[in-house]
């Protein structure tokens, strides 16, 4: 039997030691349900108690959703890992590059390398997460704020580039522009992709990219965490990463529920198969997924964030490929990713453990949270 005594404890402590009003917890062995549990509150003011019902804002949490539709898509011919971004976004083939001097200015060079789509996956194709730039604010303007994904792109490629592609590792905009490549590749619009190629297989009927008054009203509170005060303090329920209707945000689009979202995570953990059958990726896709793609100088870079200690950088997750560094106790290969209100996807094939932690305050801890939840529910399950 499994006992979850201790991660239950842990849970209930985070309002309290973390401030966060409340969270969900789903966690898969072999491919079954073993443990789910809320704590907290999800609207703080109102005293309305988490249940686990409740819509969120997946923000990053749903780069790995992207990045396995982008596979999806790749293991049906649609593009190559190998191809240059511009030959299906062609405003992508002039894009300048930043040379910066010692003084931290910099001149426009052009790029002295291909742009391929395995840099748009692995976060190495030089753009940056700035997206409230004149560029992107401009197509926003000119198109009453409905923001098609297409001409969202050519904003962006008239942003300079921070580095010329695979020189470095940087978080940015990148799952953005391979969820246009997807688009144009496969010639549907990329949540229609998505919801007919995952969601709908995997049975994610609340996933979705577009916002209306009944999520709004199933929604949890958001909140944001005030370094000042020590307090989490209402956001109100908004997500700047989402420009318009228009705008399918292949880095930080998905609303949805944590069973929904939790579905996904219980077939990754069984090599893309559902328990119902349906295959969304291969064993092989999943493993090249989950293999780190960065040398050494890129995981310079990558490294410098606390919670990759341990990890690598795969096809957009990160992925465990050291012992020891810093205490994970998961088995190597596992990976996944995380949003920006906390949201937690960690995926082990090995053991075949699926994890999706939610809750909905940005700033949050992950630092101090999702290593201690991974650790308990390994330890939970005998490992």
């Amino acid at each position: 039997m499994y006992s979850f005594s201790d991660l239950e404890k842990y849970l209930d402590t985070i309002p309290e030691k973390e401030k966060t009003p409340g969270g969900s917890i789903r966690v898969f062995h072999h491919g079954k349900e073993v443990f789910r549990h809320s704590f907290g509150f999800s609207d703080r003011e109102v005293g309305v108690k988490m249940t686990g019902d409740e819509y969120y804002f997946m923000y990053s949490a749903t780069k790995p959703i992207t990045c396995a539709t982008a596979l999806h898509a790749w293991e049906r011919g649609a593009f190559i890992l190998s191809e240059p971004v511009w030959w299906y976004l062609p405003e992508f083939k002039n894009t300048q590059v930043k040379e910066y001097k010692p003084d931290g200015s910099y001149t426009l060079v052009p790029q002295d390398r291909e742009m391929v789509i395995q840099d748009l996956f692995t976060m190495s194709a030089g753009l940056n997460y700035d997206t409230s730039s004149t560029e992107i604010k401009k197509i926003v303007a000119e198109t009453n704020g409905y923001a098609p994904t297409r001409e969202v792109m050519k904003g962006i490629a008239k942003m300079p580039l921070e580095f010329q592609p695979r020189e470095r590792w940087n978080y940015s905009l990148c799952h953005d522009v391979l969820a246009a490549v997807v688009e144009v590749a496969t010639g549907v619009r990329f949540s229609e992709y998505m919801k007919r190629e995952i969601f709908e297989p995997l049975g994610m009927t609340k996933a979705t990219f577009r916002i209306n008054d009944e999520i709004l009203s199933k929604m949890a509170q958001q909140y944001w965490f005030n370094y000042s005060t020590g307090e989490a303090e209402v956001k109100g329920k908004t997500n700047d990463y989402i420009f318009g209707d228009g705008y399918d945000s292949g880095g930080a689009g998905i609303i949805t529920t944590i069973d929904d979202y939790a579905k996904f995570v219980q077939a990754m953990s069984m090599g893309g198969v559902s328990p119902n059958g349906a295959r969304i990726l291969s064993p092989s896709t999943v493993k090249l997924m989950s293999t780190n793609m960065l040398d050494e100088k890129r995981m310079a870079q990558f490294s410098t964030w606390r919670n990759n200690a341990e990890y690598g950088y795969g096809l957009g997750v990160r992925t465990k490929i050291y012992e020891g560094w810093g205490g994970s106790i998961c088995s190597l290969g596992e990976f996944g990713w995380d949003g920006a209100a906390g949201t937690l996807c960690s995926i082990d094939p090995e053991r075949q453990i699926g994890i999706v932690y939610t809750q909905h305050m940005l700033n949050p801890h992950h630092e101090q949270t999702h290593p201690r939840i991974k650790m308990l529910v390994n330890l939970a399950l005998g490992y």
